[in-house]
């Protein structure tokens, strides 16, 4: 088995993410969990001469490296500058410079307006004055992608070139994405088979979405190592993402081995996230918020039934678990695999009323959560009395220094009323409405709110769904009927309603 080296570079190229600068704790506290938990080949922290924030973001880095036994790992990209980079490593610390020099020679021409031959020169220069003062060098051809299509001969007069220089590695960014899988696999291969013994990383750009494609052709081809981000940041479209990266490479090429730590890929992501402020996408793979969850009943039931719709990637490779999404797809089969994450059983007949349930509210709100089952099955299954009051519809209207009010229509054993009335609050309104309903139509008299309590489940959002349990007092007795809805009004109107047929029946 090839080993293959995964040098991360979130804290250099993913930090140039449009809007994201991580602040010196932040970057010290991502470089200790992509060495010492992810366990990535080399991380790439920073530009040299960026700023005062980034040398001191870089110390703190390097300090903690050498005393942990990882400044080796540790890399920062240096600029062809007579030598000013690599005294900023060397006051930062740093002891592996990753130096950025021209990999075409459109760029060469028209940017630094320089011949090969002067480019090289420099470049000589830098690499001895590095190895002279205890520095290794990595090297980058800057728009190499955009070199092996347009001047072939010029990338070879380079590496030729680099075989006889003190390099550790030459690195191939395709730096704009523009990269086809099948060229970065010809091209690598191209190089790699003129220069077997040089080590060769392939650095992908995602702006075609090829990102992980090119990587995977690229170690096809024979590249030695691959640089990848976290979450795939990094500039315009960002970088090759680590985790599906990672994921391909383990189950796809078995000839390959790297050594990254695929349990802690989601908690890297996630911290990452948080620290950016860049959101993961929910259908993003393998760290989505929605990748491990099946939302169509027949899924559900097909795992059921000697796992049909699992594949090798399963979410506890990655520190996940399965979900089973509760909505308006959801068949029995979802409902019974939360309700037994639960500890709850229902028999047919229930069960078959809380799917109905779930269904309808799924057609409101998007979600259904299974911490929201146990409300649902207690709204569902407390209630055993024949229809025979129906709230038809209502308007609630609240308005700044104007008293709420309600209209109401209401159904009571096939008759239709309706009414408008003004309350304390919307509840209040409608409480009223219906009062002045039930008088009017000597149906009797409502029995008297004694207790109106809210709850969510725990750990939901603003579009949770509401329980409203209210207690009710009549002159025979006590009780209490439950509501269930994402609007708080709206459920304490159905428990209401509920409260109503009671007394009806």
């Amino acid at each position: 088995m090839k080993k293959i080296e995964i040098m991360d570079t979130t804290l250099r190229d993913g930090e140039q993410t449009s809007g994201v600068s991580f602040s010196a704790s932040e970057k010290l506290t991502i470089a200790k969990l992509l060495l010492e938990e992810l366990k990535v080949d080399r991380i790439e922290i920073a530009s040299a001469r960026v700023s005062e924030g980034e040398f001191q973001a870089v110390k703190d880095v390097t300090r903690w490296a050498s005393e942990n036994g990882f400044i080796e790992k540790v890399e920062v990209l240096t600029f062809v500058d007579k030598g000013v980079s690599i005294n900023w490593m060397i006051e930062a610390g740093a002891k592996v410079q990753n130096l950025l020099t021209k990999g075409s020679l459109n760029h060469l021409t028209h940017q630094l307006k320089k011949t090969p031959e002067q480019h090289f020169k420099e470049i000589e220069d830098t690499i001895a004055l590095a190895t002279s003062k205890g520095i290794e060098t990595n090297i980058y051809l800057e728009d190499w992608s955009n070199g092996m299509r347009n001047s072939k001969d010029y990338v070879f007069q380079f590496l030729e070139f680099l075989g006889s220089q003190d390099v550790k590695r030459i690195m191939l960014p395709d730096t704009l994405g523009v990269l086809t899988p099948n060229e970065s696999f010809a091209f690598v291969k191209e190089i790699k088979d003129k220069y077997p013994n040089l080590h060769f990383d392939f650095h992908a750009h995602n702006d075609y979405d090829l990102g992980v494609a090119n990587a995977i052709e690229a170690v096809k081809g024979g590249a030695d190592g691959l640089h990848l981000t976290i979450n795939g940041m990094g500039e315009r479209a960002g970088n090759a993402p680590m985790a599906s990266t990672i994921a391909v490479i383990n189950d796809f090429m078995p000839s390959v081995k790297i050594g990254v730590n695929e349990k802690v890929l989601y908690t890297v992501s996630k911290l990452v996230e948080n620290f950016s402020g860049i959101t993961i996408p929910a259908n993003k793979p393998i760290i989505g918020a929605n990748v491990f969850t099946q939302t169509a009943g027949i899924h559900a039931d097909g795992d059921n039934k000697k796992n049909l719709y699992f594949s090798d990637l399963m979410p506890e490779r990655f520190g996940r678990t399965r979900k089973y999404a509760l909505g308006k797809a959801s068949g029995k089969a979802n409902i019974q695999k939360n309700l037994q994450e639960l500890g709850l059983q229902l028999n047919d007949e229930d069960l078959k009323k809380v799917t109905q349930r779930i269904i309808e509210l799924g057609d409101k709100k998007q979600v259904v959560t299974k911490e929201d089952l146990p409300y649902i099955i207690s709204d569902v299954l407390d209630y055993d009395y024949e229809e025979k009051v129906t709230v038809n519809t209502y308007v609630l209207n609240h308005a700044k220094g104007l008293k709420p009010s309600t209209t109401v229509s209401l159904t009571i054993e096939n008759d239709t009323f309706e009414e408008i009335a003004q309350g304390d609050g919307q509840f209040d309104a409608f409480m009223n409405a219906i009062r002045s309903i039930f008088k009017k139509q000597k149906r009797g008299i409502l029995p008297d709110l004694i207790d109106y309590a809210v709850r969510i489940p725990p750990g939901s959002r603003s579009d949770a769904l509401c329980e409203t349990i209210i207690t009710w007092k009549s002159p025979e007795k006590e009780f209490k009927t439950r509501g269930l809805d994402s609007d708080q009004t709206v459920s304490a109107i159905k428990a209401t309603e509920k409260m109503l047929n009671i007394i009806i029946n």
